[in-house]
């Protein structure tokens, strides 16, 4: 008797002890009746991590990187910068390199590069490296430039009030040669697996996958490639095990992974231990190049936002991850409605397999936005990925950039660098109307930050210069805030003329996830009633 009364009384202490530390961890009002008890807060995130690729590594190129981190959090003290990372060798047999030289590829830079490296242990950061745009304080950017060809990949933590939505971004103007134009990239957060439809192993690109690993051990990751008919055969190089050393970069020349050049192609990077990040470098000798960036996970719908109005082609690659095939409705979302393409209204997708259509003549001179959704609405719809080749010039003086299908801005997301008279901000509502608070920062070299509300009318896009900070100078900031309505969908376009080529970039904004999900709870003792 004695024990068990002893046993009760222990539960009742420790069921104490438990629902107190769920109430101090989880402060708030406590969910009212009938409400359920794993109701969450969103509270801002406490750390976040980057990876950016390594720039185009040309002579005749310059990079600039912007940082920022919206205000908002408290004063805690917190940091948010990024370090070098190392450029691995690519001679093992784990990665395909060989191919690359004396083919435009980078694989005699590398080894050069790694020359006098040896007394640094991989992965080791050096005590007399300088971090790599720094912030000071959150809502105020910070820039830094250098020249490409000594530009390392980048890997970087933010913490405390920096952390929530740091963003970074690298722009690299490269004047002459394969990839001239503007080719832009938003540091993104390492992951595990990353789906690229829209990349090629065709002879006149250059397409490189940067695999980035910020941690302290290594990561092996997995190549597969996707054509018109499934899974492509591989080439002279493999796809499967690379590793990928701590705090490294591996760029791998996709054109190695297939037996015959394939243009449209859709690529999977997995890693099977540890985590990267992974953007790829698409050059081309003729039409310029860009980053392309993952598409948002496959969703029976995707849009596709910011196809500017002079695009002179755009192509549309889709991708059905699964067995099932995907009957698609193709339609653009312009500035006063959604219509359907001529001659483009569906589009039949074979499951495991990409399917790649040009769609001519598509915006009419006016931006807009693609969305591809279910011919026939159901739950049982078919999941897709997509993205957008968009063609700017013509002749000898075109230009390409990327759009990949974007999730939506659920609370806020940020474009790092913008410059007056070069930015073109768009926003998709392709459900029902939204209102949108667009917020310049201050600029790196000073002023005060400026706001606009906008309302985005259903089924349409709204593409628009954003503002400017007041008296600002320098790169500056802009931020998204869904405040109601409907789901919207957001990209930022940087552009400027470079001896006669309409230079541009575009990246798409998904949400910065700069909160988290806190489930609520509350002090509950029922569970020891012994029920009688």
């Amino acid at each position: 008797m004695n024990r068990t009364i002893l046993s009760f009384a222990g539960t009742v202490v420790a069921l104490a002890a438990v629902t107190g530390v769920a109430a101090v961890a989880a402060p708030g009002d406590a969910p009212k009746e009938g409400d359920s008890a794993s109701a969450a807060s969103h509270k801002p995130v406490e750390r976040s991590s980057l990876v950016c690729p390594q720039p185009n590594e040309s002579d005749v190129a310059e990079t600039t990187y912007t940082a920022f981190t919206p205000k908002g959090a408290d004063g805690k003290k917190g940091s948010a910068e990024l370090h070098a990372a190392e450029l691995a060798d690519t001679d093992g047999p784990d990665v395909p390199g060989e191919s690359d030289k004396g083919k435009g590829g980078k694989g005699d830079k590398k080894d050069k590069k790694g020359e006098g490296k040896g007394k640094k242990e991989k992965g080791a950061r050096a005590e007399d490296e300088k971090p790599t745009v720094p912030l000071s304080a959150p809502g105020t950017p910070v820039t830094s430039t250098m020249d490409s060809a000594g530009a390392p990949a980048l890997v970087g933590t933010a913490d405390g009030p920096f952390a929530p939505g740091w963003t970074v971004q690298q722009t690299t103007t490269v004047s002459v040669g394969a990839g001239r134009g503007l080719q832009g990239s938003a540091c993104s957060a390492p992951d595990t697996s990353f789906w690229f439809p829209g990349v090629s192993t065709a002879a006149d690109r250059q397409d490189y996958v940067h695999l980035t690993n910020p941690d302290s051990s290594s990561a092996v990751v997995d190549l597969e490639l996707y054509g018109k008919n499934g899974k492509e055969k591989a080439g002279a190089g493999s796809g499967e095990g690379i590793t990928v050393p701590p705090r490294s970069t591996v760029p791998v020349l996709l054109s190695t992974l297939t037996a015959k050049p394939v243009t449209n192609v859709t690529l999977h990077v997995t890693a099977r231990s540890g985590r990267v990040g992974a953007q790829v470098q698409a050059q081309d000798t003729k039409l310029g190049g860009d980053w392309l960036a993952p598409a948002a996970e496959a969703r029976p719908r995707a849009v596709l936002p910011g196809v500017p109005g002079d695009a002179t082609s755009v192509r549309l690659v889709v991708f059905a991850p699964g067995d099932e095939d995907a009957d698609l409705k193709v339609r653009l979302a312009g500035a006063s409605n959604m219509i359907s393409p001529a001659g483009y209204e569906t589009l039949h997708v074979k499951g495991g397999m990409t399917t790649a259509v040009d769609l001519k003549d598509l915006t009419k001179g006016e931006p807009g936005s693609l969305v591809l959704s279910p011919a026939e609405d159901g739950p049982d719809a078919t999941p897709v990925m997509a993205a957008l080749r968009v063609t700017r010039g013509k002749g000898s003086d075109q230009e390409t950039a990327f759009i990949p299908s974007t999730a939506p801005v659920e609370r806020r997301a940020t474009a790092a660098d913008n410059r007056d008279g070069g930015s073109t901000l768009a926003l998709t509502a392709p459900d029902a109307a939204a209102k949108v608070r667009v917020t310049a920062s201050a600029g790196s070299g000073g002023g005060k930050p400026k706001s606009t509300t906008v309302t985005v009318k259903a089924h349409t896009t709204k593409s628009f210069s954003p503002p400017s900070p007041e008296g600002g100078k320098g790169a500056y900031a802009v931020t998204v805030e869904r405040l109601s309505g409907g789901p919207v969908h957001a990209s930022r376009m940087l552009a400027r003329k470079q001896d006669g080529v309409p230079a541009f970039t575009i990246q798409a904004l998904p949400d910065d996830r700069s909160t988290v999900a806190v489930p609520r709870s509350e002090q509950d003792l029922s569970v020891v009633n012994d029920g009688k």
